[in-house]
């Protein structure tokens, strides 16, 4: 399959608009001439180890849940591990593709198998996702008189920009949508406009939220359980003998469990606040 084939469906899958703010996603590396994918490998973390194990299948392209480059890089050589791995995968043609949080945030997602552990229950995002759509609205309020024509010939001779609404009527305003990168240079043709410059609004675009999309999960279970239980219902999901538990104040193994807040991360900003009779994270 080629790359651009891969990566589309990928993107279907998991779009990178789901993804929070500070996050790194969708294809990181990719060589001046990709190959064809006939293997992909999966993994959390792209290390040495995984990168040779690649190479060894051959695999075309790493499919890795945590993106390599989060950080910016200041050089690509070979005195860290992780400029030996990104200049390793360059060199043998190997792509490298991210879904991290867009892959939590979607229905059947990260978060929802991590919370498939506590069994039967509903289940709702902690913090909601909407579509990113990229753009942004410029509202102008119209004096009356106020010859638009001008104006709008210069606007619509900017990349990007279109009309969505508008007549020159008094108290009546002008409504544009422009690329964030485009506001910029809409600003500096109303700018030239004294009589609208000093009231214009800018407003950012999002689409409705999109049902059961989102970051975290806070479940209300069907069954209430004892927290050991509980426990041993994540041991037994996750496949681990171990799991680290902190009993709350007043609590203990025998106590019930009724709700859970679920992330698939460190949860710090996403739990906040949030009352539940268990926090399921993967870091404390």
């Amino acid at each position: 399959m080629d790359l651009d084939e891969v990566v589309s469906r990928l993107e279907t899958l998991a779009p990178p608009s789901l993804a929070e703010s500070w996050d790194n996603v969708g294809l990181l590396a990719v060589s001046s001439v990709p190959s064809a994918v006939r293997s992909l490998l999966l993994t959390v973390d792209l290390t040495e180890g995984v990168l040779r194990e690649a190479m060894k299948i051959p695999a075309q392209m790493i499919l890795a849940y945590h993106p390599p480059i989060f950080r910016p890089l200041l050089r690509l050589g070979g005195s860290t591990w992780k400029e030996r791995v990104l200049t390793g995968a360059l060199e043998n043609r190997v792509a490298i593709y991210s879904p991290h949080t867009a892959l939590d945030a979607i229905p059947g997602g990260v978060n929802d198998w991590l919370a498939g552990c506590l069994g039967e229950g509903s289940r709702k995002p902690l913090s909601q996702s909407s579509w990113d759509t990229g753009r942004q609205r410029v509202d102008i309020p119209l004096p009356g008189g106020f010859d638009l024509k001008p104006m709008i010939a210069r606007l619509l001779e900017l990349q990007g920009v279109s009309i969505m609404s508008g007549s020159s009527s008094p108290g009546t305003r002008l409504s544009l949508s422009c690329h964030r990168s485009g506001v910029l240079e809409a600003l500096r043709v109303i700018n030239d406009y004294e009589e609208v410059r000093s009231s214009v609004e800018i407003v950012g675009l999002v689409k409705a939220p999109l049902p059961g999309t989102g970051m975290g999960r806070f479940c209300r279970l069907t069954n209430v359980s004892p927290l050991s239980e509980v426990v041993q219902m994540v041991k037994e999901h996750l496949g681990l003998k171990h799991v680290r538990l902190a009993l709350g104040t007043g609590r203990s193994l025998d106590s019930s469990v009724k709700t859970a807040a679920v992330c698939a991360g460190s949860g710090g900003s996403i739990l906040d606040g949030v009352e539940a009779d268990l926090y399921l994270t993967d870091v404390i």
